[in-house]
């Protein structure tokens, strides 16, 4: 099957190139948003293919894998064909709603030929679907293996763009668990973050690091911290667990389905969550249990095998 699929989401997509199958990503000559070919940061096989917007016009196309609104428009432009009328597609909804989830309608829920594929279970209950054919599909993580040694008394956040982000992803927290534990927050330009939360660099470091680089750090913290208030389910939370890394984070969106009680806390109390921390700082042992039953949750949910089989019945059905 050929499969037209703009390079989004590097994590969630490096698990869904993993298929059989043969993968279009569109490229342009800026490798802007809309073309960004191949992932540079992740390992991706051969069976991805980057194609120019001319060639897409002459390629066939078996289903079309839509992650923004305005690639509905894109696809027809590119390809001359309409997505769900002349081939087959499906809408991945990574996000939760920005706005109040009482009142926030999808771009597809007008529209009932291009089912809405969830990420979480939490995800499709706050999103208005309307018309729109909605099921879930849960994140698949390519398991990097047990890293952890939590070799540094430190807390693990990672977060892209914390400073735009905000309350978001819960950046006006880090001064306050700063207090409790020494933070390295890893992620896109979060050079900076120290100075503007009035933090030492020695109770904040800020490390942007390769992919390649980035699990093996992770895993020298102690406990992963997850301060994020409202956004999907986290990959890098996902990934973290799967390093054996204890769980210290907000009781928010789909968390509490995704971190039993024995590989973490999970809690909307400040000082539930700052023992929690300090806790696993003062106890190796104990952030190693934990560690342990967090990879062991994560590996029986969140498998790229499952994934790409939940995937794989999906697409035989829109196909057919």
């Amino acid at each position: 099957m050929n499969i037209l699929i703009w390079h989004v989401h590097g994590s969630w997509a490096t698990a869904f190139v993993q298929g059989p199958h043969t993968y279009l990503v569109p490229v342009t000559p800026d490798r802007g948003p809309d073309g960004l070919g191949r992932a540079a940061t992740w390992q991706w096989p051969p069976n991805v293919r980057e194609v120019s917007p001319q060639e897409l016009r002459h390629r066939p196309i078996d289903l079309m894998v839509l992650q923004r609104p305005h690639e509905i428009a894109l696809a027809q432009e590119w390809t001359g064909r309409r997505p769900g009328a002349d081939v087959p597609a499906v809408y991945v909804e990574h996000n939760s709603p920005d706005g109040a989830p009482v009142d926030t309608r999808h771009p597809l829920a007008d529209r009932d030929d291009i089912p809405l594929v969830h990420v979480t279970h939490f995800n499709r209950l706050m999103w208005d679907n309307g018309r729109a054919p909605a099921t879930v599909i849960e994140h698949g993580i390519i398991d990097p293996g047990a890293l952890w040694t939590g070799a540094e008394p430190r807390a693990a956040v990672v977060v892209n763009d914390p400073v735009r982000r905000g309350r978001t992803t819960g950046t006006d927290l880090l001064p306050h668990f700063a207090r409790s534990a020494p933070l390295d927050v890893f992620g896109m330009r979060t050079e900076g973050l120290a100075g503007r939360l009035g933090l030492s660099p020695d109770r904040c470091r800020t490390r942007d690091l390769p992919q390649g680089e980035l699990h093996p750090a992770m895993a020298r913290c102690r406990l992963y911290l997850h301060p994020v208030r409202w956004t999907s389910l986290g990959l890098s939370l996902l990934e973290a667990m799967f390093l054996g890394m204890p769980v210290v984070a907000l009781d928010t969106t789909e968390v509490r389905e995704a971190v039993p009680d024995d590989a973490g806390v999970v809690s909307n109390r400040q000082d539930v969550l700052d023992e929690a921390v300090r806790a696993f700082l003062a106890d190796a042992e104990q952030a190693r249990y934990a560690g342990q039953r967090a990879r062991a949750a994560a590996q029986a949910r969140f498998g790229v095998q499952r994934f790409l089989d939940d995937w794989e019945h999906l697409m035989k059905e829109v196909t057919r």
